[in-house]
């Protein structure tokens, strides 16, 4: 019995949808490590172990359009990534994320080095081997690849300021720039530089400072709107691991 009989016959569910949700990465093969299914003929082996993770709602969901590759490089590549696209997948399925985007865009293997929340756009790194995804995850590591974001935010700030904040028991330290306030909307834009990489720091940080990002649904008051969540990375600079350059890729 193929995979796809088999799943269609334990979970009761008709086995187009099986193939739908295996097609989305909602199909986990355990073997020595676990790995999405995708082919329907999958060879299983004594010990073989298969999750269906099945969400209709979730796998009935179309990944926002937008996102685009803007660097392809031997071992890594430079993306935007939409509002609304998750940097990596679930167990429920990989569809709505950048890393699937990317392997079907690029037909090459995906290691993902860093993040950006759902909510947030903008640049981020893509490794195709696993040596260039360790030397980048390392430098993120060593705080050696410098971060740029811009926002809007609730208020006029400071000219410019720095938030050295804890967060969930860590030190954390965002810096900011006021590029200009709007009057009529009492908003500021901002140019954001981060030295650390805690969840949801920037959102966290200028909503403890009472200026919230326009359009944060978890923090702040006064600061939502109906256009999404007005913060983007704009900017990664690093020294390239296949050069030893610095190189500096922006929006």
């Amino acid at each position: 019995m193929d995979c796809v009989s088999l799943l269609s016959t334990l979970s009761g569910l008709p086995k187009q949808r099986i193939k739908d949700a295996m097609t989305k990465g909602a199909v986990i093969l355990k073997r020595k490590q676990g790995k999405r299914l995708r082919r329907a003929k999958e060879t299983l082996w004594t010990g073989d172990r298969l999750s269906l993770h099945y969400d209709d709602q979730i796998l009935a969901l179309t990944p926002p359009s937008g996102s685009y590759c803007l660097k392809h490089l031997k071992s890594y590549s430079v993306w935007f990534k939409a509002a609304g696209i998750m940097s990596q997948g679930t167990a429920f399925g990989d569809h709505l994320a950048i890393t699937r985007i990317a392997e079907v865009a690029l037909n090459r293997p995906i290691f993902l080095v860093h993040r950006l929340d759902r909510e947030t756009a903008g640049i981020l790194l893509l490794a195709h081997t696993k040596a260039t995804a360790t030397k980048l995850s390392k430098l993120f590591e060593l705080h050696k690849i410098s971060k740029v974001y811009e926002a809007s935010v609730l208020g006029k700030t400071d000219p410019q300021g720095t938030i050295e904040q804890p967060l969930d028991g860590k030190s954390a330290t965002t810096h900011y720039r006021c590029i200009r306030f709007d009057p009529t909307t009492q908003q500021s834009h901002l140019q954001i530089h981060i030295e650390t990489g805690r969840l949801h720091q920037i959102r966290r940080h200028l909503a403890w400072i009472d200026h919230p990002v326009i359009g944060d649904p978890r923090y702040g008051q006064g600061n939502k709107n109906r256009e999404g969540l007005q913060l983007k990375a704009v900017e990664l600079s690093f020294i390239c691991p296949e050069s030893n350059q610095r190189v500096t890729y922006r929006l």
